[in-house]
């Protein structure tokens, strides 16, 4: 199999020939560690097409991705290696709406970069990341303006999510026909012991507006939320998403959801980070092996680190995890065993 067939293969809930592995994102600073890059200022958050197949080679990864992500309005702070980290939000009330100012996803001119990455994936699947914007809401108002205006001002939380979902919709329609394989959201919903609002508010407030992203897109749609996302995955696998990422080391039981859900939505992650960042080789090969073990027979599953492959990740770690994939994850030779 190609790459792209064994991704798309797991992402239908089947075995392809072995377990997949992928990562939805990769810190620049982490790929020059791997691969012993120069440091490039300003390079930004994608890499080009030939950067992303010789990292994904070397690491003998099935994906490369490229990211569309609408700006947050939210003060920013920088953090060690370049990361981004949100603090409050910006918009307070309607007239600060009048700041929100998203690129055109209408216009050929924004996707120039995109399609040009997607026209030389080879054999990888590609992957287009975006948000579709109940994080981008979320940390635009402030959690605290959040929550009070579940209550008292439903429909600035409406106005701007609309915004955003407006944008990702026309994205998803797009995104096929620019050559992309797998439709990503990253979306943060929950902390590691429940979600940020209850069922009934992500049913009135989030879900109608994933249909109309749904509606649109022709490509298997992957959701990511770091925590506990346990009370959303019954409306999230009837939606139609394909899978579900990271299946968070702490916050969900990987293997309790591959027995509940495992017929209808892949599941992708959950190799530890706390490992990948402290602990030694040999920890990550048996984790690796033991989610194989586990969660890989009958298909719908994916190895990914339990988020992103970050800069303070110990590079060893992470070379040591996509030896694993190779050595325990082969379906014909059922070499699905502990090391």
């Amino acid at each position: 199999m190609t790459s792209r067939e064994r991704v798309l293969t797991a992402l239908r809930c089947e075995e392809p020939d072995r377990v997949p592995y992928c990562e939805l994102a990769i810190d620049r600073s982490m790929a020059q560690q791997l691969m012993g890059w120069p440091e490039r200022p300003g390079a930004g958050d994608n890499f080009s097409p030939a950067e992303a197949k010789a990292l994904a080679s070397f690491l003998k990864m099935d994906n490369i991705g490229y990211a569309l992500r609408p700006p947050i309005y939210a003060q920013t702070g920088v953090g060690l290696d370049g990361r981004v980290f949100y603090g409050d939000g910006l918009i307070k009330a309607e007239a600060d709406l009048a700041m929100v100012q998203l690129p055109d996803p209408h216009s050929d001119a924004f996707y120039a970069g995109a399609s040009a990455f997607a026209r030389e994936k080879g054999d990888f699947a590609a992957c287009l990341v975006t948000r579709i914007g109940i994080f981008p809401t979320l940390m635009g108002l402030g959690l605290e303006t959040f929550s009070i205006a579940l209550y008292e001002n439903r429909a600035l939380i409406e106005a701007l999510l609309d915004r955003y979902v407006g944008w990702s919709a026309a994205i998803a329609e797009r995104a096929a026909s620019l050559g992309f394989d797998v439709f990503v959201s990253t979306d943060d919903m929950a902390f590691k012991s429940a979600p940020f609002f209850s069922p009934a508010v992500f049913r009135e407030l989030v879900l109608p507006r994933y249909r109309r992203v749904a509606e649109k897109l022709k490509l298997p749609w992957v959701l990511h939320s770091d925590g506990n996302m346990l009370p959303f995955l019954d409306d999230l696998a009837d939606l139609g998403i394909a899978g579900f990422h990271p299946v968070e080391r702490g916050a969900m039981d990987i293997r309790a959801v591959k027995r509940d859900y495992g017929r209808r939505l892949c599941l992708l992650g959950n190799v530890d980070l706390n490992i990948l960042g402290m602990g030694t080789p040999g920890e990550v090969e048996a984790e690796v092996a033991g989610l194989i073990r586990d969660v890989a027979p009958g298909g719908g599953y994916i190895v990914t680190s339990g988020n992103s492959l970050a800069a303070y990740l110990r590079p060893e770690n992470i070379r040591a995890m996509a030896e694993a994939v190779q050595r325990y994850g082969g379906y014909r030779e059922r070499a699905i065993r502990n090391p």
